[in-house]
């Protein structure tokens, strides 16, 4: 049975700051696909969502929807009013397009005119006609579905203010709104920012499970691959259609790669031998020769295949020291219901964000930070980093370590400052590993601030722009502990890529806040996971692996067997499983000998003499005599290796 087009795009130009952002697309929708627009940040991906949504005005080409179809469309930052309740703002026609919401408002506008006395036989009629579809759609529990989808997403309390909510909770509302419409398109725009990763999780199952035709934008892999069928990527101002998920584009990107390679080489062989005979200055009366010659220029004006360049960097490295940041029982507690927007001397009773916290930091570590939205990632954050004060405990940082803090809604100084200027304030170069050194400008490059850009304002940046420009500067300071709360939301994939590479070779610590599953599972090899209670406990492993280990315990906990009730042995069963189902601990060591245990304290020492000494002959490398200067780097080498051994001896006995 042939599927029935809902969505056909004509041919669409749209005119940039300076060139076309894109022109001559032309695509289509069936009914029941999954697809996703992907390409580099700047190529036109949200401006041609808003194009199809009507939002925004082509300059040129034409969006035809099939009128059975309507649209819903998630922009990538929701519209509402401040003064708003929840309740106000998604029952209200401003929030959405819903036909079902105006049958409603029809139905509620037609009870109050009758009410208030407006009665005729006409008003009559029209009413048993809107009561006949209210039926016939189910609309009467329309509320109720609302609620149910609010439910899950984690909003209950409705008459909360739309201002005083966090970007993830103004996500989640909008995203509600959005679902429950009785469209059959969704025009998703960056869906899963701002969203915890187990409500992106939920999203991801109902999106591949529904009926309805998806286009959306995303960075997140994941989502990429478990939700949609076809790619369409937008590059060099055009579209092109890969058939399948993530992982199949991926595939057939290297393919064709492969083979645009080798036939630019076949081309340029070709023109090797034609430029000679155009030299040699032939004839160009004949038909022969005039065919032959437009057909070599022809070659030679073509547009030349440009693979992507791949950037990888590692930097030199701000060495750690033997200690390098420790929590000791940190506790903080916000009132009830608190938010940014309301007073801080509320007198509600107070709830715990983080309860007794105490964790001390080892060289190398790489940790993420997994918890539900409000469930405090970011205060964890803003108190290691002296942004906030806890109300018990202490943090403290050691003597060499350096921390670098990339904060979600980072603060500018002076927006007349250009991207170039900003970047210096950091360092005039980076220094790589390798010896080399890459100037500020040719970093920013990398990063995808080319030619004009870099002696533009920030004032004149997109808010993701600035984000991004804000992360390069912060690499710029070299530093040894890296903490990240939510560094891939404005990211195209290929810039993910390139902070993933530095990120895995980065030799300090990181502790990162992301929702892309994909980014956690690759930076990440332990997990600080933030309860409901304030407490804090681990999970060693990725986080896909814990989200699976939670579904299995949720799974277990609901199929829990009714015997366990009924006499004695099933009573301490029961008790015996539920213990076991408590968040995830740290895996447990086994039990040091005595004779490890007395190696242990002795390493202990070893390691720390071996750091002084180690300090001592880097002071001498410095050394302008020859001899001196060689033979320290000698020495440095010795103890650098000795060290390492009696690091991953450290760690098998810790």
């Amino acid at each position: 049975m042939k599927s029935v087009n809902l969505l056909s795009v004509n041919n669409l130009l749209k005119i940039g700051r300076e060139q076309p952002l894109f022109s001559d697309v032309t695509f289509g929708l069936d009914e029941g696909d999954k697809a996703a627009l992907i390409g580099r940040n700047g190529s036109g991906k949200s401006t041609l969502l808003s194009i199809i949504a009507g939002n925004v005005l082509s300059d040129g080409g034409n969006v035809v929807l099939n009128k059975e179809a309507g649209i819903s469309y998630l922009a990538q930052n929701p519209v509402f009013e401040a003064n708003d309740t929840i309740e106000e703002h998604i029952f209200s026609l401003k929030a959405t397009n819903s036909n079902n919401l105006r049958i409603i408002h029809k139905y509620e506008d037609l009870c109050e005119k009758m009410e208030s006395g407006l009665f005729n036989s006409a008003l009559k009629a029209e009413y048993d006609s809107v009561i006949q579809t209210m039926d016939s759609k189910n609309l009467w529990n329309y509320e109720a579905q609302i609620r149910s989808i609010l439910g899950v997403l984690g909003i209950h309390d409705l008459t909360r203010k739309m201002g005083e909510l966090s970007g993830g909770m103004v996500k989640k509302v909008a995203l509600a709104a959005v679902l429950v419409e009785d469209t059959k398109l969704l025009l998703l725009d960056e869906p899963t920012n701002h969203l915890d990763i187990s409500t992106i999780y939920w999203l991801q199952n109902y999106l591949a499970g529904t009926k309805r035709t998806v286009l959306l934008v995303t960075h997140d892999r994941y989502f990429l691959d478990n939700v949609c069928n076809h790619i369409w990527e937008l590059s060099r101002q055009k579209i092109k259609l890969y058939k399948g998920n993530y992982s199949d584009y991926l595939e057939k990107k290297e393919v064709e790669a492969q083979i645009e390679a080798n036939t630019e080489r076949r081309i340029e062989s070709v023109l090797r031998f034609e430029r000679d005979w155009l030299l040699r200055g032939p004839c160009a009366r004949g038909t022969k020769a005039k065919a032959r010659i437009q057909h070599d220029m022809a070659l030679i004006n073509r547009e030349k295949f440009r693979e992507d360049a791949g950037f990888t960097f590692h930097v030199e490295g701000r060495r750690l020291g033997g200690k390098v940041l420790e929590l000791h029982h940190i506790t903080k507690n916000f009132p009830k219901g608190f938010s940014k927007n309301r007073a801080e001397n509320s007198k509600e009773k107070e709830t715990p964000v983080l309860r007794d916290f105490s964790y001390t930091f080892n060289k190398g570590e790489k940790i993420g930070i997994f918890g539900d939205n409000g469930s405090g990632k970011s205060t964890l954050l803003n108190i290691i980093t002296g942004t906030l004060a806890p109300d018990e405990g202490n943090v403290v940082v050691g003597q060499n370590t350096l921390i670098a803090y990339y904060q979600q809604n980072p603060v500018f100084k002076d927006l007349n400052t250009s991207v170039l200027e900003y970047a210096k304030e950091a360092a005039e170069v980076m220094h790589l590993s390798d010896g080399t050194t890459l100037s500020d400008s040719l970093f920013l490059e990398q990063f995808g601030f080319t030619g004009k850009i870099q002696h533009s304002p920030l004032a004149s940046l997109s808010g993701g722009e600035r984000k991004r420009l804000f992360l390069v500067r912060l690499l710029l300071l070299n530093p040894n502990f890296l903490i990240l709360d939510e560094p891939t939301n404005d990211f195209d994939i290929f810039t993910m890529n390139i902070l993933e590479q530095f990120l895995l070779g980065f030799t300090g610590c990181i502790l990162l806040v992301s929702h892309d599953r994909y980014f956690m599972d690759k930076i990440a090899d332990t997990l600080l996971i933030l309860e409901d209670d304030g407490s804090v406990s681990g999970y060693v492993g990725k986080c896909s692996e814990f989200i699976q280990y939670r579904e299995l315990k949720a799974a277990e906990k609901c199929n829990a067997p009714k015997e366990q009730e009924v006499n004695k042995k099933s009573k301490e069963k029961a008790q015996n499983e539920n213990a076991n189902k408590a968040e995830p601990t740290f895996t447990k060591p086994k039990k040091r000998s005595f004779k490890e245990e007395r190696e242990f304290a002795t390493l202990e020492k070893e390691i720390e003499e071996l750091e002084k000494q180690q300090k001592i002959w880097e002071e001498k490398m410095a050394s302008q005599i020859y001899e001196e200067s060689f033979n320290a780097g000698k020495e440095y080498e010795k103890i650098s290796l000795l060290l390492e051994k009696k690091y991953e001896r450290w760690e098998e006995l810790a």
